[in-house]
């Protein structure tokens, strides 16, 4: 072998060293990146003339990246649902509980039943009718409560539906640019891991909101998918997700649906819906629990109108709305929908507004005591036979609506209590999917990191063979320098 072969070959291991040096630096270095970072790998050939660097490649595990995404989807949308069904549920108040922090419908119906018991054994006794109308004041302050608390759920879940498609659209945007510097990188056989890093971070980032699949063609260009097949990215370009957010609701109010490229991926009318991300977690949340709770309310509070209802014991004349009506009210409710918002006690009988809790007892709530309603037609002070009537109407079997997702044949107090056990049961179930979902989350994180992420004592004992190879080519080089030296010397 010639001196200036040797040469040449001493300098490409030099430069192949050198490039290996700097890859292992850029590992050490991205140990520590909180973001997406892959180990990366300087790729060396041997040639006719020494050594080089062909290529600079990352660390691939497409599968485990895949279920790195479809888990933190998964876990996102379990979390948004886990969270509103938990405000959705604290609105029982301490459901085992027989004081007066127990405000669930089923302890405030049990509270009425009570009271009502005590007046029927002391019908004259003013206290006692006063202390039935509390009751039913602060039972339809708690139905109240329930509802108004049930649609700013929904309200919530929009506006944070709204938020997210916003922040897809904003990651969709990145992903262009990136894109086809990839594709460009590649075809010019520049490095382009630090590149394909940043990509796979925004797709990370985009799994949380919306369920994705990818797939990565020959060229580099990548491909996104909602988890239900709906292109998101492909050919280079990000398509649109819309989304019209609501500005209030009521128990009446449909949300609207996200779109993708004109196609609907929520509401009940999606040929392809998102199984999971926080989309869909919220626009299950927003479409189907809210609603069945918010249809339970308003079957109690219908139930309620109809069992003190009164009618006309004179003459003819329709049922009219007696303890239990709605603001301005002269008839009864022709729909339950919304109705456990606007429930209220008649003014008539409540002492607080200027009535008379005695109407409760004689009848005449309806009629402000014109004589058509009266069921205590001699004003006997000791009459409760009205009051023993409400009381059995109160624990009778009443029909109630399918879309409460309860039996429809019910007590009221039953189905009150089945009511709370299906929002703790929802809640309780959402809870242990969402603790599993995180923890396969993090298992997929973890095994992805020992795949392609960088381990310190690994880096630093190639860094150490690295060194020992530059010192060794450092050495051949000097020594040919001194074999040129004494053969230009010897000329």
């Amino acid at each position: 072998m010639s001196l200036s072969t040797a040469a040449s070959a001493t300098q490409s291991g030099l430069a192949a060293v050198t490039t290996g040096i700097a890859t292992l630096s850029r590992n050490i270095s991205g140990a520590s990146d909180t973001s997406y970072f892959s180990r990366k790998t300087a790729n060396v050939v041997s040639t006719g003339y020494g050594s080089q660097v062909t290529s600079i490649t990352r660390a691939s595990a497409q599968a485990v990246f895949e279920k790195l995404l479809s888990s933190t989807a998964a876990s996102a949308g379990q979390d948004a649902l886990t969270a509103g069904l938990k405000r959705l549920s604290q609105t029982l108040g301490d459901v085992s509980s027989d004081s007066d922090s127990a405000n669930s419908p089923s302890a405030l119906i049990s509270a009425l039943s009570t009271a009502l018991q005590t007046y029927e054994g002391s019908p004259s006794d003013a206290s006692a009718a006063a202390g039935v109308v509390s009751a039913a004041v602060t039972l339809a302050q708690g139905l109240n409560q329930a509802a108004a608390e049930t649609q700013q759920v929904r309200q919530d879940a929009d506006d944070q539906i709204a938020a997210d498609v916003a922040s897809v659209n904003n990651l969709l945007g990145k992903l262009e640019p990136l894109n086809a510097r990839i594709m460009s990188g590649l075809a010019a056989s520049r490095d382009v891991t630090d590149l394909e890093d940043q990509r796979d971070e925004i797709v990370k980032q985009l799994s949380a909101k919306i369920g994705v699949t990818t797939s990565v063609a020959g060229d580099g260009d990548m491909s996104v998918y909602t988890d239900s097949g709906v292109v998101l990215f492909q050919g280079g370009r990000a398509r649109t997700v819309a989304f019209e957010a609501t500005q209030s609701y009521t128990a009446s109010t449909v949300g609207k649906a996200v779109y993708v490229d004109g196609v609907a991926v929520t509401g009940a009318s999606s040929p392809m819906p998102l199984a999971t991300g926080e989309i869909a977690g919220l626009a299950s949340l927003r479409d189907l629990e809210a609603p069945t709770y918010q249809a339970q309310l308003d079957g109690m509070a219908l139930a309620l109108v109809q069992t003190f209802k009164e009618s006309a014991q004179s003459g003819a004349g329709p049922d009219l709305p007696g303890l239990f009506t709605t603001s301005g009210a002269n008839a009864m409710p022709t729909s339950a929908s919304g109705l456990a918002a606007q429930i209220v006690v008649n003014p008539a009988v409540d002492p607080s507004q200027g009535g008379n809790a005695f109407l409760l007892r004689d009848g005449g709530i309806a009629d402000g005591g014109a004589g058509a309603y009266d069921y205590n037609t001699t004003g006997a002070a000791s009459f409760a036979a009205r009051l023993v009537e409400l009381r059995g109407k109160l624990a009778g079997v009443q029909s109630f609506s399918s879309a409460g997702g309860l039996s429809t044949s019910a007590t009221l107090g039953a189905y009150a209590s089945a009511s709370a056990s299906w929002i703790e049961s929802k809640y309780a179930s959402a809870t242990d999917a969402s603790s599993y979902q995180d923890a396969v989350a993090s298992a997929a994180s973890t095994a992805l990191s020992n795949d392609m992420g960088v381990n310190i004592n690994d880096e630093m004992s190639k860094m150490l063979d690295l060194e020992q190879s530059f010192s060794a080519s450092a050495k051949m080089l000097s020594a040919i320098n001194d074999m040129f030296n004494a053969l230009l010397n010897g000329i």
